[in-house]
């Protein structure tokens, strides 16, 4: 089992908060300044922002149940073994464009819920994101045509692969009607507006960090450019 977990790094911990519940996450312990989750198909881990991690900055770790098994299926990537105080053995896997992914034992349920976690993988090369997903048991879902996206399905959340300058984005997915959604969080005070895209609707809300804005992206079902892996 791997489960999708998308770290957000912020200045504005309690906001997230708020938001999170509000999307639908649900947290399993009382959250804290410095580190909160939220659970449905996948995790938001809330982190307060440091020195290395600015406002808005996004990292993929996922959590799997055996680090060892983990590691010889990730062996032809050379991932690194590492050893982070409060968390304890990780693997850390840079890909040839500089983006890390981190990997840690967790026993996390399975996807539940109608939100989801899905960061997005920007990179030229979508083949070596993939090869590294697939290697922890990621399956293709939809993909397009011309081969610029693809999203690998994890047991709980999923990442998105994406052509472009190398980094990861904050994304989420979501499952029934948006506009539903769109009206909870302009009730829990964030400026949600729901936008038609060629692949999908999307609901979409202010960054509380001041960044760009956040995309709450509902199930594609129109696949007209696109197929499934």
């Amino acid at each position: 089992m791997t489960v999708v977990q998308q770290i957000l790094y912020t200045g504005q911990p309690e906001r997230w908060w708020t938001l999170a519940e509000a999307l639908g996450f649900v947290p399993p312990f009382a959250p804290s300044s410095e580190w909160a989750e939220f659970h449905a198909d996948g995790v938001l881990a809330v982190h307060s922002a440091t020195a290395e991690h600015r406002p808005g900055t996004t990292d993929i770790h996922l959590l799997v149940a055996d680090l060892d098994a983990a590691a010889s299926a990730l062996s032809s990537f050379a991932p690194e073994r590492v050893t982070m105080q409060e968390v304890g053995e990780m693997l850390v896997v840079q890909a040839s464009s500089g983006v890390s992914i981190s990997v840690s034992e967790g026993a996390v349920q399975s996807g539940v819920g109608d939100i989801a976690v899905q960061p997005i993988w920007f990179q030229a090369d979508l083949a070596e994101p993939r090869a590294i997903l697939e290697s922890l048991g990621f399956r293709g879902g939809i993909a397009s045509d011309r081969g610029g996206w693809v999203e690998m399905l994890g047991d709980g959340g999923s990442v998105g692969l994406h052509e472009g300058e190398a980094r990861i984005g904050l994304s989420f997915e979501a499952r029934g009607d948006l506009d539903a959604l769109a009206a909870r969080l302009r009730d829990a005070g964030f400026a949600a507006s729901v936008v038609d895209e060629a692949f999908a609707r999307t609901t979409r809300i202010p960054d509380p960090d001041g960044g760009a804005e956040i995309w709450i992206n509902g199930m594609q079902d129109d696949l007209h450019g696109y197929h499934r892996a």
